[in-house]
């Protein structure tokens, strides 16, 4: 069974203007993203950057056009978007996990950037019962509408956990007792070898660079998925629902 704990579910929008976006944030909205016009100034321009350090929120510098892009009203140099679901902290997720006698099933995304990829994936995990899908806040796919469609609404229904520091987050699954399953064609052995009966965390990369090599170094398993055809690889939303279903199949048959 999954966890229960739902994110909140938000309207998804655009937030223009300084003052409308610093209320934003204090009172606790998800930033997705945030643009902030290259080169402002000015004595609300230096209140919002002041903001952004206190709740170390990211933001892009770019030129005026493309603000302007994104709206054709007064945006004083700064368009936010908030995103639709209110992210989840993984720290809190497994201590529960463990705590309902449950065995923790976890799906790290390393820097998935395609929104449907993600959406799809989403989906797939739900429907597999993970526990939790923990991604890095810098260099992951943005969940707007696009990712909760294709998901058919699951981001609203698994807790998604977004993290500054992505190897600190990966190493705090190993420490908690979950080992960690680097799904990579850098390795001889394939998928059904390892033991997904344990508290387990599935890692998947992206299909440009894969996982990064800081999280191949300390993995418990490296396992491929076996291919006898031309093409080379699988889509990674493909690649996560076969490995996820190895897991599922696994924890079936023991019960």
């Amino acid at each position: 069974m999954a966890f229960n704990s739902r994110p909140q579910r938000e309207s998804n929008q655009m937030v223009f203007g300084i003052r409308a976006i610093m209320e934003a944030i204090t009172s606790g909205k998800e930033i997705e993203a945030l643009y902030i016009q290259r080169g402002a100034g000015g004595g609300l321009s230096h209140e919002l950057k002041a903001l952004l350090t206190e709740y170390n929120i990211s933001a892009q510098q770019v030129p005026v056009e493309k603000l302007n892009r994104l709206t054709a009203k007064n945006h004083q140099g700064a368009v936010a978007f908030i995103s639709p679901i209110t992210y989840q902290k993984i720290e809190n997720i497994i201590p529960e996990v463990f705590e309902k006698g449950e065995v923790p099933l976890v799906l790290v995304l390393d820097s998935i950037t395609d929104v449907r990829n993600m959406g799809a994936i989403a989906r797939t995990a739900e429907c597999a019962g993970v526990h939790a899908i923990v991604i890095p806040a810098k260099g992951s796919a943005q969940i707007n509408p696009d990712a909760i469609k294709t998901s058919a609404g699951a981001l609203y229904k698994i807790p998604v956990c977004r993290h500054d520091n992505f190897m600190q987050t990966i190493r705090f699954l190993q420490e908690s007792g979950l080992q960690l399953v680097c799904c990579t064609e850098k390795t001889q052995d394939d998928i059904y070898k390892p033991d997904y009966t344990a508290p387990t965390a599935v890692i998947m990369g992206s299909e440009e660079d894969g996982i990064r090599n800081e999280i191949i170094r300390i993995a418990d398993h490296l396992a491929k998925i076996p291919m006898f055809g031309e093409i080379e690889s699988l889509n990674v939303s493909v690649s996560t629902g076969v490995i996820l279903y190895e897991a599922i199949r696994q924890r079936v048959a023991v019960k």
